[in-house]
């Protein structure tokens, strides 16, 4: 190819965002889901305005450093440099959106049930249906914000069609992490709050058309910057003791390999602080595995095992050390110890993106 044949190349890269590249298909059945592409398309643009300048500029360099601190477990520097920050979230939390929007959506009639039919609200506890707060431990990337603002907007257009789903219209998100995830949620918080920007160019009916993912009346997001291993803060439990829904997406593996008796410490903590009817979600890795010395020998143990052994017995058994009566704490709702989400080949993102499988456990606070 001649010289200005490949920067006319290059610069075409630029103007057009490339489609969505997902790796070569194996064996496993193509998973389907029933989320619009138009708004699968939706949350993958958030993203690429939220991360503009970052993606128009050479964004692997920076990749490959991440990559190369996140092999090597070095986490502090992994996520030491707002770069850096921005360059995993623009990354790695697009996919992984839309495969939590998947989940949730698949998963509604047991995060957001209604009333039964048959019950009358009063003014305040119908508020209260139309209220939701999720925290995200480990949720800085982004990607769990994104998709809950997806759910929204799908919740609400299946309520103004009468499908009789769960009625929240207002979310509170509050996001926490160890390092200062704070410019990369502000600026995904703006973008879902904000309508897209439009050419100069566009039509009127365009424009009449532009609208922002979700009213920022009916979304509230926050980030907090906590190490959970090190300061179990009343700032973290305060936040936890309303929350409809905890989620852990690709983060509780981490916190084992960290620290399993912190892990553990915390999962049980975590029992005290949240009310009965509240749900956790566990999202990892299929197959992800922890080891435990014992002895001075070390075994591996599988994540899923782990967790039902701390909130299932351990989390029981601290009531029968004290003397009381062993009463259960949590009970599983559903697990899928190995799920698909495969990205549309329509879809258009400037970078690679890649399917995504996940292990999934949803528990509830009895």
């Amino acid at each position: 190819m001649a010289p200005n044949s490949k920067l006319n190349a290059r610069r075409k890269a630029k103007r057009e965002p490339a489609k969505v590249k997902a790796p070569n298909r194996d064996e496993k059945p193509v998973a389907t889901t029933s989320l619009p592409l138009e708004l699968q398309q939706l949350l993958l643009t958030i993203f690429r305005n939220s991360f503009a300048e970052r993606l128009d500029s050479d964004i692997n360099p920076l990749l490959q450093e991440v990559k190369g601190h996140l092999y090597n477990r070095d986490f502090t520097t992994a996520f030491g440099k707002s770069e850096y920050l921005e360059a995993y979230a623009a990354r790695w939390s697009p996919s992984r959106a839309l495969g939590y929007l998947d989940v949730f959506w698949d998963l509604r009639e047991h995060l957001w049930s209604t009333q039964d039919a048959g019950e009358e609200a009063d003014d305040e506890q119908a508020k209260m249906n139309r209220r939701c707060k999720v925290v995200c431990l480990g949720g800085g990337a982004g990607a769990e914000i994104v998709a809950l603002g997806g759910l929204q907007k799908m919740l609400a257009l299946a309520n103004s069609n009468d499908e009789g789903e769960a009625q929240i219209q207002q979310f509170e998100v509050v996001a926490t992490d160890i390092a200062d995830w704070t410019p990369v949620v502000q600026s995904l918080a703006k973008c879902i709050t904000t309508a897209p920007p439009l050419s100069k160019y566009a039509s009127a009916a365009a424009q009449a058309a532009n609208a922002p993912l979700v009213n920022p009346d009916n979304i509230d997001i926050s980030f907090l910057q906590h190490d959970i291993f090190t300061a179990y803060s009343t700032d973290v439990s305060s936040r936890l003791k309303d929350a409809s829904l905890v989620t852990l997406m690709f983060t509780l593996n981490e916190l084992y390999s960290a620290s399993m008796s912190l892990t553990q410490r915390f999962l049980l903590n975590l029992t005290i602080a949240v009310q009965p009817g509240s749900l956790l979600l566990v999202i990892d890795s299929p197959g992800s595995y922890s080891s435990i010395t014992l002895n001075g020998a070390e075994k591996k143990y599988p994540m899923q095992w782990l967790l039902d052994h701390t909130l299932l017995k351990q989390a029981s058994g601290n009531q029968r050390e004290r003397g009381k009566e062993e009463e259960v704490k949590w009970e599983k709702v559903k697990e899928d110890e190995s799920r698909w989400f495969r990205l549309h080949t329509e879809l258009q993102y400037p970078i690679e993106l890649e399917d995504m499988r996940m292990q999934l456990h949803l528990y509830r606070r009895l």
